[in-house]
């Protein structure tokens, strides 16, 4: 006997092509629909409504294609608490867990809609009942007994709207730019900064090493010294070429000024390692005297945070590496709490692993030579970032211009 559910969408749904990716989704899993009710906005702020009913073979295919649909922020109209089960052992979550998107979520409970805190991708909710709160949990963190969300029952995503999705880049038309004039896209972000400032939320910045190859580091340095950044993400090839620079003038063992090899350049990105460790850490060769320049001299001296994530490339590594993963991936989970904007430079893998970690809301623009990073980017769900292909050295000269 065939099972049927009816569902609600609302907002934007037609410019932003959601309509047409839930009508697609529903008949790529099988099903079919029924259009119950179309109300159309008549302005281009009016929110528009669409009623269907959702039909599919067998109930288990219902709540397949429900699942599937509630990324898309549908609703289904027909309403019931939550479902949870026990984790049935730490690292472990029930089978049939829900599993999380970026965007804002609500689960029912009690007949109420409560707000899910810190919204990330690919995780569970656990819900306290005793509270009434509910929250994400990576799968690492989870403990024996806590109550997981399983179903699709019970769960309500609000989708990005047309202005956060596309916020104060309306101007692109598109999530990669490469085309647009970039004064004019320098100048929205510096004004994206200064709104992220006024609004009192944070600004991370993603760093790759191509930072200091390009000799954009000054750059970066003299927006932290400045105040623009909060808190700074990379791995230990950043930290390592930026010291490098300071102590030899290359990066690479490419000389900075010539552009050209230095005899045993090779050599010089180790004993920048050696030196440091040999000081016991960057905060100890800053206050010992041994670094008194660079990027890092300045995360130091104005106190701002910085998380080195380790990867099995690593040379060294630099003592502030942090080398276990999931140690790392859980202190940059609680620096994006309270940002507004994220800026990923020159980096990819760095870029994915911090875009995992953000809620949809958070602004993200990422600047790289290479268009397939705010691609990735977006086919990992990150839909919210807006990639800008260009030179980092020179945007971030332009960007300190307009700021």
């Amino acid at each position: 006997m065939a099972a049927y559910e009816d569902i609600r969408l609302e907002g934007h749904i037609i410019d932003s092509l959601l309509l047409p990716r839930v009508l697609d989704e529903i008949l790529e899993r099988g099903g079919e629909y029924q259009v119950l009710q179309f109300r159309i906005g008549e302005h281009k702020d009016d929110r528009s409504e669409a009623l269907l009913r959702v039909t599919a073979a067998a109930q288990p295919e219902l709540e397949s294609i429900l699942d599937g649909l509630h990324r898309h922020g549908v609703e289904i109209l027909q309403q019931e608490d939550v479902t949870v089960k026990p984790a049935p052992a730490e690292g472990v979550f029930p089978e049939g867990f829900y599993s999380t998107t970026n965007l804002q979520t609500w689960v029912r409970l009690h007949s109420q809609w409560i707000a899910v805190t810190d919204p990330e991708m690919d995780c569970g909710i656990l819900l306290d009942r005793d509270t009434g709160s509910a929250r994400t949990v990576p799968l690492a963190q989870v403990k024996a007994g806590q109550m997981i969300v399983v179903g699709s029952r019970g769960i309500r995503v609000t989708p990005l709207e047309r202005e956060q999705a596309i916020g104060a880049f309306e101007f692109m038309g598109s999530a990669v730019s490469s085309e647009k004039p970039k004064r004019i896209v320098v100048r929205r972000v510096a004004r994206l900064m200064r709104r992220t400032r006024a609004e009192g939320k944070k600004i991370i910045a993603v760093l790759g090493p191509a930072v200091v190859h390009t000799g954009a580091a000054p750059a970066v340095a003299r927006l932290v010294a400045d105040g623009w950044i909060d808190v700074v993400f990379g791995g230990n090839a950043i930290a390592v070429h930026d010291i490098e620079s300071v102590f030899f003038n290359t990066s690479l063992g490419i000389d900075l000024t010539e552009g050209e090899s230095m005899e045993g350049g090779h050599e010089h990105h180790l004993r920048a390692i050696n030196r440091i460790r040999g000081c016991g850490g960057i905060r100890q060769a800053v206050e010992q005297g041994v670094l008194i320049d660079g990027l890092f001299y300045e995360l130091v001296h104005h106190n701002v945070p910085y998380v080195l994530a380790g990867s099995i490339r690593d040379d060294g590594p630099l003592p502030d590496v942090i080398t276990d993963v999931v140690e790392a991936q859980q202190v940059m989970r609680e620096h994006v709490r309270g940002s507004g904007l994220c800026l990923m430079l020159c980096t990819m893998l760095h870029s994915i692993a911090t875009g995992n970690l953000l809620p949809a809301t958070v602004h993200t623009v990422s600047v790289d030579i290479n268009p397939a990073v705010a691609t990735k980017l977006a086919d990992r769900g990150s839909l919210q970032t807006v990639g800008i292909v260009t030179d980092v050295g020179l945007f971030l000269d332009d960007l300190l211009a307009e700021l």
